[in-house]
């Protein structure tokens, strides 16, 4: 998994944490005996994306290092309902107390790549490429921006820090959309993104040396007008309000990307579950 910055042992442990409290397990340590030993197999109910399986197999590894761990799917791939994803067998304690934290994890992640793949699938022949946004849950970002790479997206900025993104807000506090980007500029900030969401900040961006436009919720009509006026001097996004029913017609009008908050905002989880036996 390519996680840049992120420490998934820290990320199991603390979930397992939050999880157990300072008793433990209570139920299983009541119910199941401390020999017993579990096999399970964990399937999709519905057709999806697979995304997060090597996250789920850390939990159980934390609390059973020696759990026998078969995936039986890959992140990314496209599988039938019924599908069968990971196989295990270990101490039946340890499996069940990792369940539900494995299973929340892949459930999230997998919706999240499920639904990438479908505006994905609708960008497909336009030209144009789909972006996740910066909408993540806190603390889950890194996993959730993989999972819509699973899905067929391109990361976007990954934060505040690896780009500028000058909004409304900042053009209203800096007197125009030049004078913010000309600040921007200033501060040795390479990678400007201007926000647009009139035609006729297209030029002071672009003099004062912005590196990509976002047009905001602009028509397809609006938008292909200003990806001409553009004329591929810089990178065009087009953004706000897209929708699977809407997003062909957008990608269709020249763009360079299309980016999509639900990607991660909305997305349902994935219908997966977990079926233990006694061994």
């Amino acid at each position: 998994m390519d996680l840049p910055g992120f420490d998934l042992d820290r990320f199991v442990r603390s979930t397992l944490a939050e999880d157990l409290g300072d008793a433990g397990d209570i139920t299983s340590a009541a119910v199941i005996p401390a020999d017993a030993r579990f096999t399970g197999v964990m399937d999709s109910r519905d057709a999806i994306v697979v995304a997060g399986l090597p996250i789920a197999e850390a939990f159980f590894r934390v609390l059973d290092p020696a759990a026998r761990i078969e995936a039986l799917a890959e992140d990314g791939a496209r599988v039938a309902a019924g599908a069968d994803l990971l196989r295990l067998e270990g101490d039946a304690r340890a499996l069940l107390t990792a369940e539900r934290s494995a299973l929340n994890t892949v459930q999230h992640l997998s919706g999240i790549a499920t639904l990438t793949r479908a505006y994905a699938d609708k960008l497909l022949g336009t030209g144009a490429t789909l972006l996740d946004t910066r909408k993540t849950l806190p603390g889950l970002r890194v996993l959730e921006k993989y999972a819509t790479r699973m899905g067929g997206a391109q990361n976007h900025r990954m934060g505040l820090w690896d780009a500028a993104m000058i909004k409304d807000n900042h053009v209203a506090v800096a007197g125009g959309v030049g004078e913010a980007v000309r600040r921007a500029a200033a501060a040795g900030i390479t990678r400007i993104i201007v926000e647009v969401d009139q035609v006729d900040q297209i030029e002071p961006a672009l003099a004062a040396g912005a590196t990509w436009l976002l047009l905001d919720n602009m028509d397809p009509t609006t938008l292909r007008g200003a990806v001409t006026l553009v004329g591929g001097r810089v990178p065009t996004e087009a953004s706000g309000g897209v929708t699977l029913e809407t997003i062909r017609a957008i990608g269709e009008t020249g763009v360079s990307y299309v980016s999509v908050g639900r990607l991660t905002q909305s997305a349902p989880a994935a219908d997966i579950g977990l079926d233990f036996t006694l061994r």
